[in-house]
């Protein structure tokens, strides 16, 4: 019983807490317009209809019909009619009220030019009445509501229009700028304690160092006097830099997850307005925000947009917005004290335009370069996806790492996603190793053409073109293993591909690229040998060498002729004038046309002799489309060159320190006998 009392009162508390609906202000004007508008254009009084003085003097007053007259402002006469004559059929129209109830009057009315002259026209109608038929006249004074309401109610929507307009552009601090008296305010997005940001580190794979620095900024975040008891300083500025898919923003949503602290998320182009001196403003908001919310983190996407460096585009002239806006920045950067705990960190994948200024120590003291994932850095990525797509137990993730060089995470995720959506197309409860390398085919090849109708001549010339490729670079020792070639059509213009898995490196020497040239020439060799003509499917292949030995000779100094120079530009420090004269440039025109014949030449001497593989591999994929490693090492043998990739697998730090001893103590002891070998007499 008394749980149940209990339960009662509770109800009746709530009953009592209960808060009545608030009334929108909004519907109390829309109730008012609509009262006015109904009083305007339906109205409480009777409906009246116009009449002309003749006919009225004829229908009405001669016939004893009208019960009297009332003269209005002087200047409109209204008509009554007698009750029991309102059942005429000639009154029916004016007997009942638009709300058909029964119309007391006024009936009729006519407008008439003074009070006078319409007395006189009265009497003369009336002078042969007797003095007990004649109609009775009353003067009325009345206000004309419908006037006053045409005047007032066009006042009062502009009035009400005007407020509607000024709250909406008043309010909302969150719009930022996106409100008109609110344009010089922050549109930064804030995460604190109470937003769930649900990124972590354990979600960020394949950067490793990167991670280990954006980390230890967080730990200066939450524990400062660690580092400041020593004498540091926490710094200002951190940048990351990388291509575009890296991993820069989720690393950027991972430091928020984890920070703990207030987490200001902005782009750069948020800064960019229509108007003049809003950037400038924006940039002072946020930095008044962040030191009220310090410590703090704010992050600036894609910087680049407003930290160009300046002076630039100096032909443009005027006074330019973004370089305001980028003033500002660098005097906010270096303005508040180190100790106010407001960290920068900001991301661009273009940190050769941005402005020296911008970034010295002092503004961005850290810069944290974020390459693509070697293999071991993919095969983690790989892992962080495949969490989310129903596979088996037994997927070979190591062996996807190897299929995708050059891919970053952006890539990665979006070949887990396509291999799943793969997957069910094809009705299938798991995503499976095949679903992975079809999803890896698309997003290097594109989509397959299945209905692209090709010729069996044009096929033909395909097959042969990509068997090129693949015999070159069996062949050649510094070329990339195949791992796939097909003459399938995929993407816009492709109607065949060749995958090839380069091994991790970073350098690459004469050799090397002259071997990478020759197998890129392999497929327009391979058509001029086989049908004695060439086609356009080596467009892609001569741009590709084309800028590849361009590159040698220009960048990298690979050529006896123009020697250990490298015209590299990649700050257009030089503009439109080349940093070299005509007979130069001719000379380096004359080098990469002989290296490219040279290449030719070698590769031609090289499908000639290994002709008949050639005819077996082409005549193979007409049959099969799609060849892979097994299949070439099954027509022409086993690959003589072997590509080594790194292990994945790290030994441990000991062991590694151990190692790097002895072999240390090997070279030395190595050096010491060779020196001894050259010197006479020989050391002890």
């Amino acid at each position: 019983m008394a749980d149940n009392q209990n339960e009662d009162i509770e109800k009746q508390k709530g009953k009592l807490n209960v808060k009545p609906p608030k009334i929108n202000i909004y519907w109390v004007y829309g109730i008012i317009a609509v009262i006015l508008l109904g009083m305007q254009f339906i109205g409480f009084k009777p409906a009246s209809v116009p009449i002309s003085w003749e006919k009225f003097n004829a229908e009405m007053l001669q016939t004893h019909e009208v019960e009297k007259l009332e003269v209005v402002n002087s200047k409109t006469v209204e008509v009554y009619i007698k009750k029991d004559k309102l059942t005429d059929e000639k009154y029916k129209t004016v007997a009942k009220t638009n709300i058909n109830t029964a119309n007391e009057g006024p009936h009729y009315y006519f407008n008439i030019l003074s009070p006078d002259d319409f007395s006189k026209k009265l009497d003369a109608a009336q002078q042969t009445f007797a003095e007990a038929d004649r109609v009775s006249v009353y003067p009325v004074e009345r206000a004309n509501w419908g006037d006053w309401v045409g005047i007032v109610l066009p006042i009062i929507v502009i009035i009400g229009l005007w407020l509607f307009v000024m709250r909406r552009v008043a309010g909302g601090m969150g719009g930022g700028g996106g409100q008109i008296f609110n344009f010089g305010k922050s549109k930064a997005t804030l995460f604190d304690k109470n937003t769930k940001v649900n990124v972590t580190f354990n979600d960020v794979a394949g950067l490793d160092e990167a991670k280990e620095e954006v980390m230890e900024i967080v730990d200066f975040l939450k524990n400062p006097k660690k580092y400041t008891a020593l004498g540091g300083k926490i710094p200002k500025g951190v940048l990351l830099v990388g291509s575009p898919g890296t991993g820069k923003t989720l690393l950027a949503k991972a430091m928020a997850g984890e920070a703990q602290v207030p987490f200001f998320s902005i782009s750069g182009s948020d800064f960019v307005e229509l108007f003049v001196g809003i950037g400038a403003s924006r940039v002072r908001d946020l930095f008044k925000q962040a030191r009220e919310k310090a410590p703090c983190v704010i992050f600036m996407d894609e910087i680049d947009a407003i930290g160009r460096a300046r002076g630039r585009n100096v032909m443009q002239g005027g006074n330019d917005e973004r370089e305001n806006t980028l003033n500002a920045l660098l005097v906010e950067m270096d303005g508040f004290a180190t100790d106010a705990g407001v960290i920068i960190l900001a991301a661009t994948n273009r940190p050769d335009v941005l402005d020296p200024a911008l970034m010295r120590p002092g503004r961005f003291d850290r810069q944290i370069s974020i390459d693509k994932p070697d293999i071991v850095g993919r095969e983690q990525i790989f892992k962080v996806h495949v969490k989310n797509v129903k596979t088996p137990k037994d997927i070979d993730v190591k062996g996807l790492a190897e299929q995708t060089p050059g891919f970053v995470g952006a890539d990665i995720a979006n070949v887990c996603n396509e291999a799943a959506l793969i997957a069910a197309r094809r009705g299938k409860k798991e995503v499976e190793l095949a679903d992975f390398q079809d999803a890896i085919d698309r997003v290097i090849g594109g989509l397959e053409k299945k209905n692209k109708i090709i010729s069996p001549e044009e096929k033909k010339i395909v097959a042969y073109h990509e068997a090129g490729h693949a015999i070159c670079g069996w062949f050649l020792e510094h070329a990339d293993p195949l791992v796939k070639v097909s003459i399938i059509p995929r993407g816009v213009a492709a109607l065949g591909y060749a995958q090839y898995n380069p091994k991790e490196q970073y350098l690459y020497t004469t050799e090397q690229m002259q071997d990478m040239l020759c197998m890129t020439l392999g497929g327009r060799a391979a058509e001029e040998i086989s049908f004695g003509r060439i086609s356009t499917g080596a467009q892609n292949d001569l741009e590709k060498i084309t800028k590849m030995t361009y590159a040698m000779i220009t960048i990298y100094g690979m050529n006896d002729k123009i020697g250990n120079i490298s015209y590299y530009d990649p700050n257009n420090e030089y503009g439109f004038t080349k940093p070299y004269s005509e007979e130069t440039a001719k000379m380096i025109d004359q080098e990469v046309r002989k290296l490219i014949d040279e290449m030719y030449v070698r590769t031609k001497k090289i499908l000639i002799e290994h002709r008949e593989q050639l005819e077996s591999l082409a005549q193979e994929l007409l049959k099969k489309e799609v060849l892979f490693m097994v299949d070439l090492e099954r027509l022409i043998g086993k690959r003589q060159w072997e590509i080594k990739q790194p292990p994945i697998v790290e030994a441990p730090k000991e062991e590694m320190e151990e190692k790097k001893t002895e072999t240390v103590a090997e070279s030395a002891q190595q050096t010491k006998i060779e020196w001894n070998a050259k010197l006479d007499p020989p050391l002890a």
